[in-house]
């Protein structure tokens, strides 16, 4: 019988991969599965701009409106130039080009059909773009690339195209382990805690607004359930949260997981459980130091509580409508194959400079010791 063969580059192999793709990387991708919501009313802890999609241009404005603060006027006093204006703070994202590609080899062209090519680059370029993605999430967010050695960004990473800087983060959306106060005076012993998590849902719960001119930091919520905070630790955080729990033990935030109304929301699958309204999470890809304490040898983790609106992603889509861009070439006087991948798009923690003070918008960013457990 004969078989139909889509040539090389032909439209209709790299519309149909295009698309593909992106749907590949958003299941796979940690950040995408869990933690992406579209447009500006998104309460989800990452936030995507649409805006570049469409129109050309390579970088995004996004503005906080600040709470009112005026005084009631009362009675019949006259209300005529007295109102508030509004107080509004821009940031931005820039939008970049990036690529990941495989040269199939000529060997492999002469024994698989193209098909057979097209689905084994898909898959491992799938998984690489997912990987990539969920990096630069965590590094963004967290302010810093660290020394997680399973990275595809090299140890010297500190921004995509000298664009969109890292930025750390503000001394008010900042904690450490137990009785730290600082990154350079972390021990050995203050590992995370319920305490720490104590902490940061008490300064989330009171935090900023009004005349205070520091953001609120606001609850995620999807498709109109419940508000949730979100924790993301490391397994090694995770491993000392689960030796010192005591009475609040994992059955106990399981149980609240399952009664949650809003269980069925992304941040709710395969997490650890949810204390006090906070839904854990561990990823091994959470940011990693070496470097902490007095010493400068301190093995440390950054765990991030996340309400919504975090950070940002921007896509830019030059044509074609797809956020993945799926290219094929021959090389070698047509004896090699090559497949590219590409996209346009942007990460970024989300800040604010208010009068001066750049601020965090969604994030606390909790330091504690973490090294590898070891056996007792």
């Amino acid at each position: 019988m004969a078989r139909t063969v889509i040539g090389v580059n032909a439209p209709n192999a790299v519309k149909r991969y295009s698309a593909s793709l992106w749907l590949d990387v958003s299941q796979k991708a940690y950040w995408g599965q869990k933690f992406f919501g579209k447009g500006d009313t998104s309460q989800m802890p990452i936030q995507i701009i649409t805006d570049l999609e469409s129109d050309a241009g390579e970088e995004v404005k996004y503005d906080l409106l600040m709470e009112m603060r005026m005084e009631p006027i009362v009675g019949d006093d006259v209300l005529e130039g007295k109102e508030e204006a509004m107080r509004f703070y821009t940031d931005s994202v820039y939008i970049d080009q990036l690529r990941c590609g495989m040269n199939t080899g000529g060997r492999m062209t002469r024994k698989r059909t193209l098909h057979d090519l097209r689905q084994k680059a898909k898959l491992s370029q799938g998984n690489w773009w997912a990987r990539f993605m969920d990096e630069l999430c965590f590094i963004y967010i967290s302010g810093a690339r660290g020394v997680n050695e399973n990275f595809i960004l090299k140890d010297r990473f500190t921004n995509i195209s000298a664009i969109n800087p890292l930025s750390p983060p503000d001394a008010e959306h900042h904690f450490f382990g137990k009785a730290a106060t600082a990154f350079d005076n972390l021990a050995p012993t203050d590992t995370m805690s319920l305490s720490a998590i104590d902490r940061m849902i008490t300064r989330a719960q009171t935090q900023g607004g009004g005349a205070t001119d520091i953001p609120v930091l606001q609850p995620t919520r999807w498709n109109g359930g419940d508000e949730n905070y979100v924790l993301v630790m490391h397994p090694w955080q995770e491993q000392a949260l689960r030796n010192e729990s005591g009475d609040n033990t994992w059955l106990s935030w399981n149980k609240a997981l399952t009664t949650a109304v809003g269980n069925k929301s992304p941040i709710f699958s395969n997490s650890l459980g949810m204390y006090r309204n906070v839904v854990l999470h561990s990823h091994r890809n959470v940011i990693r130091f070496n470097n902490a304490g007095a010493t400068q040898k301190v093995s440390a983790a950054r765990a991030l509580f996340m309400g919504s609106q975090a950070g940002v992603i921007a896509f830019g889509s030059p044509g074609t409508g797809n956020r993945i861009q799926w290219y094929e070439d021959m090389d070698d006087r047509g004896n090699q194959v090559v497949i590219t991948s590409g996209s346009i798009f942007g990460v970024k923690k989300a800040t604010f400079s208010i009068n001066g003070k750049k601020q965090d918008m969604g994030v606390f960013a909790l330091d504690t010791a973490a090294a590898e457990p070891v056996a007792a």
